[in-house]
């Protein structure tokens, strides 16, 4: 069915979304302690002792697989005061241990141990607790949710299983990560990544292979689809796929890249992106892929960053968003409007 045209001058948010501090801490609680949060790989908890941390919007959790082979997660935080059990990245751990004063807890977040603390009666073990947060795998790609209840993982990604049913996702095997770090909102990035106006004037190799008289952004049920004929073999083939509310998936001939869109603060965002290929795709090729692609990631952060200036300077206002090319950016801006009412 064909999606019916954005209404004439709709117009973008107020620039007051993408630089204050308040509008940020709400998004936090309103928007990254409530949706499902792409990790990466489940290839860090594959095997029992695997961990993997990571920070939520300013929230550290960690993923860990059991020695029970169960997988689970909490918040990266020791219920005594506070500090980290394990540095962000991913590792091998046997035992949870604070280092800050020692305190110990097993695979299912009990706390086991509290060293040297001393004689209190009121004190008991099993009422310090790691807080639990939801973990769940699909197909290869590892999932966390920070809220206690809600949306099962299944039934918040539904869109994105009809959207890659016919990708052998779970053959690939992802080959590098990359991080990048830009000063601007993550809604400044996000309204670049969900348009292919941009493409002409910012991307002008990726323009040079593709047909963008045929760019096609297709809002959907939780994703925005952008897809383009290439004009000859390149990395360009397949869709580059946005989910609400900071992944994005993008396939192309023999493999795909997934990316964490991560907000650091109200103008900074980090970029984690994964790599995935078949086992057929030679090495060179993987590493033009990759290299190609990151380039154009790079492309954005010079726009981002001095459209980001531009919004907290107050000499913008509200501007018109193309029916034709800025459906995704509507789409994505009004699941932001809608969870902050």
């Amino acid at each position: 069915m064909d999606q019916p045209l954005l209404r004439p001058l709709l117009e973008s948010l107020d620039p007051a979304c993408y630089v204050d501090p308040a509008i940020y801490e709400r998004e936090r609680r309103e928007i990254f302690a409530r949706t499902w949060q792409l990790l990466g790989p489940v290839d860090p908890v594959a095997a029992p002792g695997g961990y993997f941390a990571a920070t939520i919007a300013g929230w550290n959790i960690v993923v860990l697989r059991d020695r029970d082979g169960v997988l689970r997660g909490f918040h990266n935080v020791c219920r005594h005061r506070g500090a980290p059990l394990f540095d962000a990245g991913e590792g091998r751990c046997d035992v949870l241990r604070c280092r800050y004063h020692g305190w110990v807890y097993d695979g299912l977040g009990r706390l086991r141990k509290a060293p040297h603390f001393g004689e209190d009666p009121g004190f008991r073990v099993e009422d310090w607790p790691l807080t639990p947060i939801r973990v769940a795998t699909w197909r290869g790609l590892l999932w966390a949710n920070i809220a206690a209840d809600g949306t099962d993982l299944s039934e918040a990604i539904s869109t994105l299983a009809d959207e890659v049913a016919d990708q052998p996702l779970e053959t690939y095997r992802v080959r590098r990560s990359e991080r990048f770090e830009m000063a601007s909102n993550w809604k400044t990035y996000t309204d670049n990544f969900v348009e292919g106006y941009h493409v002409p004037g910012i991307h002008p190799s990726f323009d040079a292979v593709i047909d963008f008289q045929r760019f096609e952004t297709v809002a959907l049920d939780g994703v925005v689809r952008m897809s383009a004929p290439q004009k000859s073999g390149s990395i360009y083939g397949g869709k580059w796929l946005w989910g609400w509310p900071n992944w994005t998936l993008s396939t192309f001939a023999g493999g795909m890249n997934t990316s964490r869109i991560v907000p650091l603060g109200p103008d900074r965002t980090e970029l984690v992106y994964h790599f995935y290929f078949a086992e057929s795709v030679h090495p060179a090729e993987r590493e033009r892929i990759i290299e190609t692609n990151c380039a154009i990631v790079r492309e954005d952060f010079g726009i981002c960053e001095h459209t980001q200036k531009n919004l907290a300077s107050g000499a913008y206002t509200p501007g018109p968003l193309s029916p034709r090319h800025e459906r995704g950016v509507h789409y994505f801006q009004s699941l932001v409007r809608a969870a902050l009412a």
